[in-house]
């Protein structure tokens, strides 16, 4: 088995045998094009044939441009000469992402889930919200979706509807995280079928007994052999189908309790899925223990050496290799992505749970949150079923109030609200922010092996 860095997430790492060739996912979706539904769905509603490939070749070159601009776009804001105090016009680029909450209401209370400890409402997102929101995305060419953000999206019945709505509207990529719980064969079907680019299956440990530590259900038992199951099976029905999409690819976050069974996880999933990877663990409230006794020690051991705070962030990769961080650096989520609630209020990054600092509204149900919440404090105060494991979450507290009124993602996206944290990135000071000075997100600092 061997590590590989993985392109997205700082100290995480794709896992591959040494005589299988890493598998690329950008090389996979422009050489498979032709077969992506917002290219097939775009040749018929024009009612055209694309003969010599033309179409298609734009296609193609769309994608590679949105992956090359995820790399590349905060660099040339953060470290060129514009100032974001002197900017009050739009931005030359549009968010390569959106993250839509299909549902923020999972079946699952994991110990390393901020759910676990800032109360979130069971709620899914209504298709007439949805479908505004694809057809604001569709006006700015945003290439790329992922319909999920705090909950699981399968426990939204419309999510295979909303996948087809997407891709007929033109977006290039459409993803999801799943837990798999519920992804039995005719749920595997209708995803499969809907046009669905990615799917991303989060499962921790490569053992029964740290799998169902790690992953406990909130309803009823969550059973290893179950989840496995529903795995494999999505694979061997995908191919049965005879369908190239969608990519299928797994993570675990790496705890004490995992990091010892990465070979484990391995060599659960080498041959079903396309991609198998590692990720870092971000501290969101558990306090879970990310490292092994004798890393614990090296770390101890070097800050004392160097008279570093016992604080210092560190990172260790899936392979060993330590590392620790002295400084920040400017977020890039800033350049890439939005977040959009169930109810319409938008988030500037994925580790902003819930949207505390708000930055904007593109519905008028998320001006109130109270009463989702307090719905929620009221079933785990009565320690109600499902509840029971949620008892140390506790009501977010709103960290920005911009104007209650309603705007469009693009007049978001250019806002003064999110403008005015770039530009504190860029001057670092992201500990001026405060949903930004505690983030372990571990793309925002600067690393140095030791």
């Amino acid at each position: 088995m061997e590590f590989e860095k993985q392109e997205i997430i700082t100290g995480s790492s794709y896992l591959r045998s040494k005589n299988k060739k890493k598998f690329d996912r950008v090389d996979f979706m422009i050489k498979n094009m032709s077969h992506n539904s917002a290219y097939i769905n775009h040749l018929k509603n024009e009612k055209i044939k694309d003969e010599n490939l033309e179409i298609l070749k734009k296609f193609e070159k769309k994608f590679y441009d949105y992956r090359f601009e995820w790399k590349n776009n905060s660099e040339k804001y953060y470290h060129n000469n514009l100032n974001f105090k002197e900017i009050n016009t739009n931005l030359d680029d549009n968010p390569l992402c959106v993250d839509i909450e299909t549902a923020a209401i999972c079946d699952l209370a994991c110990p390393h889930c901020f759910r676990e400890y800032i109360i979130t409402p069971d709620k899914i997102m209504n298709d007439k919200l949805y479908k505004k929101i694809i057809d604001s995305l569709t006006k700015m060419d945003v290439p790329s979706i992922k319909l999920n953000w705090r909950g699981e999206p399968l426990l939204n019945p419309k999510l295979c509807e909303f996948i087809k709505y997407a891709k007929k509207n033109g977006i290039l990529e459409v993803s999801i995280n799943t837990n798999a719980t519920k992804l039995d064969e005719k749920k595997s079907e209708e995803l499969i079928k809907s046009g669905l680019d990615l799917i991303i299956f989060s499962f921790d440990g490569g053992t029964k007994q740290t799998y169902e530590k790690m992953r406990p259900g909130r309803f009823k038992h969550n059973d290893f052999e179950t989840v496995y199951k529903n795995i494999k099976d999505f694979s061997h029905l995908r191919k049965k189908m005879g369908s190239l999409f969608p990519i299928s690819k797994i993570q675990m976050v790496l705890t004490k309790d995992t990091r010892s069974e990465i070979k484990e996880f391995f060599d659960l999933f080498d041959e079903i899925v396309d991609d198998v990877t590692v990720t870092q663990y971000s501290e969101r409230g558990g306090n879970l223990n990310d490292l092994l006794p004798e890393n614990k020690k090296k770390i101890a051991d070097y800050l004392q050496k160097n008279n570093l705070p016992k604080d210092t962030p560190h990172l260790v990769e899936g392979d060993g290799k330590i590392h620790i961080s002295k400084r920040r650096k400017p977020c890039e989520q800033l350049f890439q992505r939005l977040m959009v609630t169930y109810d319409g209020r938008i988030g500037m990054c994925c580790h902003d749970w819930g949207a505390r600092h708000c930055i904007g509204y593109v519905d008028k149900m998320g001006f109130d949150i109270d009463k989702s919440i307090n719905e929620i404090e009221n079933q785990i105060n009565k320690n109600k079923k499902g509840f029971e494991l949620l008892k140390n979450a506790i009501k977010p507290k709103a960290l920005n109030s911009p104007d209650k009124k309603i705007n469009s993602l693009k007049e978001i996206w250019n806002s003064k609200e999110l403008n005015s944290v770039r530009n504190l990135h860029k001057q670092n000071r992201n500990d001026e922010i405060e949903i930004c000075k505690n983030c372990s997100f571990k793309d925002t600092y600067d690393w140095v092996e030791i």
